[in-house]
């Protein structure tokens, strides 16, 4: 449960912009988006390992 200390001198839109950030941070919709549907490790790790290997290819790309 996300909990936003809100002032009595703050107003509403920012107290619900803070509230908003830090449901962002907490990733909550992302990982109720992941529990939708069930995936298998082996498929979870088989795209970890090809989104490492992309980045390292970007970077390789950057520096040379």
């Amino acid at each position: 449960m996300l909990i936003v200390d809100a002032r009595e001198s703050e107003s509403i839109d920012r107290a619900l912009k803070k509230y908003k950030k830090k449901f962002e941070k907490a990733g909550i919709l992302r990982e109720l988006r992941n529990r939708q549907t069930f995936k298998k490790k082996s498929v979870e790790r088989r795209n970890e390992v090809l989104r490492a290997a992309y980045h390292e290819k970007l970077k390789r790309e950057q520096l040379g």
